[in-house]
C-alpha cells in the first residue's frame, strides 16, 4: 500500500523551489530591519530623569547626559548605579524591539543565532 500526502501537501522539486523562495524572502526582510534597527535609537532615564542614556539598535551606547544636580563627590557611587540602570534600561528597549520585529519577520519561529 502506498502512502499519501494530504491534498495540498505533495512534495517534489515545485514546494522546495517555493520554499526556498520563501526562505530567501525572510532573510532579505530580516537583513532590511536589522539595518533599519542598527540605525534606531532608543533613550532611557533613571533617577528621577537626573541622568538619560542613549544606545543603538548595535547595542552600543550612544550618550550619556548627567545632570549637574545630581554629581555629589560624596556619593559617586549612587552616580555610577543611576548611570548603569539608564544604561541597562535603553538596551532592553532595544534588545525587545529587536526581538518584537524580527519574530514578527521569522512568524515566531526561534531560530537559532537569529536573535
Amino acid at each position: 500500500m502506498k502512502a499519501r500526502l494530504p491534498q495540498g501537501m505533495g512534495g517534489g522539486a515545485g514546494n522546495l523551489q517555493q520554499l526556498a523562495r520563501q526562505a530567501q524572502k525572510m532573510q532579505e526582510n530580516i537583513e532590511r530591519i536589522t539595518a533599519e534597527l542598527e540605525l534606531q535609537e532608543y533613550t532611557a532615564s533613571s533617577g528621577g530623569n537626573m541622568v538619560k542614556a542613549t544606545v543603538t539598535g548595535k547595542m552600543e551606547v550612544k550618550a550619556i547626559e548627567i545632570n549637574p544636580e545630581i554629581v555629589d563627590p560624596d556619593d559617586v557611587e549612587m552616580l555610577s548605579d543611576v548611570v548603569v540602570a539608564a544604561v541597562n534600561e535603553a538596551l532592553r528597549q532595544a534588545q525587545q524591539d529587536k526581538e518584537a520585529k524580527l519574530g514578527a519577520v521569522s512568524g515566531g519561529m526561534g531560530i537559532p543565532g537569529l536573535f
